[in-house]
């Protein structure tokens, strides 16, 4: 494990097992728990496969007090052409790691997605709105969820959206790029959601689990915007000068039908962690932080 001993207060929380350390949400994980000094172990492909049932017995073991599940299919356009093999990870392994948890008694902190919901709300979606996806990553993802809460296990189940981090390959990094290559752009504005930095998802799902929350959670960065409000503000905390222009989504097709309005309601976390920060906010952090691109 890395990291020293637990702080006082820290001890239902460590050690950790973090799957899917090396991707963008398990990084920030790594990092987290490392500044906390709570002991981890970061685990990865291809020392541990959580679509198999030996691999999952060998390193998720009863000296863990949580898993944190990074790991997921995330591709939501090739998830039309794959949901097989998005399936396969997004649902049918965490069914597995769950029925683990549950046999070792080990809580699970698990990411899911505002692509459960149809996006035809005109207010930010409950926890317990009915789950009805509009695309294959969204159903893979359900059904993932519908695992976890058949499993038994002690859980928090985190539905988040538009994650972004100041490494990985993110809407984020990709809008600093192109506006400071290009002189105009065209971003769609009728897809509205909540931007969430993963430094802050780490956080506030920390939060929670410290303070002994069960259940399913939405976190998100505070307040809303459409992809081209978002692309803006990214270009003016860049310095970047590019003219980006609003467009529907129909000028820009996609595999995968995104849906509409994607806004899930955070106050459930916030009666629990406090106030979201406002994406804006966090979304100024990251960009400070943000790690040379390569070419």
């Amino acid at each position: 494990m890395t990291g020293d001993a637990s702080k006082p207060g820290e001890q239902a929380v460590g050690p950790v097992i973090v799957v899917g350390a090396l991707g963008m949400l398990g990084r920030a994980w790594r990092e987290l728990l490392q500044q906390r000094h709570i002991p981890y172990k970061g685990l990865d492909l291809p020392e541990l496969d959580i679509t198999d049932p030996s691999s999952i017995a060998e390193h998720i073991h009863t000296g863990c007090r949580t898993i944190v599940n990074c790991a997921a299919y995330t591709d939501v356009d090739g998830a039309e052409e794959n949901e097989i093999t998005a399936l396969q990870l997004n649902a049918q392994a965490v069914k597995l790691v769950a029925e683990r948890c549950k046999a070792i008694d080990t809580t699970l902190i698990h990411y899911s997605t505002d692509y459960v919901f149809n996006g035809q709300a005109q207010s930010p979606y409950p926890t317990d709105h009915r789950r009805d996806p509009v695309n294959a990553y969204g159903r893979t993802k359900a059904k993932g969820e519908e695992f976890i809460g058949s499993s038994g296990c002690q859980h928090l189940l985190i539905r988040t959206s538009w994650l972004y981090a100041p490494w990985a390959n993110n809407f984020v990094r990709t809008m600093v790029r192109l506006t400071e290559e290009r002189n105009s752009l065209l971003v769609v504005d009728d897809q509205f959601g909540r931007p969430t930095s993963a430094q802050h998802l780490a956080s506030a799902s920390l939060s929670l689990l410290e303070k002994n929350a069960r259940g399913t959670f939405h976190i998100n960065d505070g307040g809303e915007c459409s992809w081209h409000g978002f692309a803006c503000e990214i270009a003016r905390l860049a310095g970047n000068t590019c003219d980006i222009q609003p467009c529907d989504s129909d000028q820009f097709p996609r595999p995968a039908k995104r849906p509409a309005y994607s806004v899930m309601d955070i106050s459930k976390a916030e009666a629990i962690t406090g106030p979201m920060p406002d994406w804006k906010n966090n979304l100024a952090d990251v960009i400070k932080q943000m790690e040379p691109q390569s070419v």
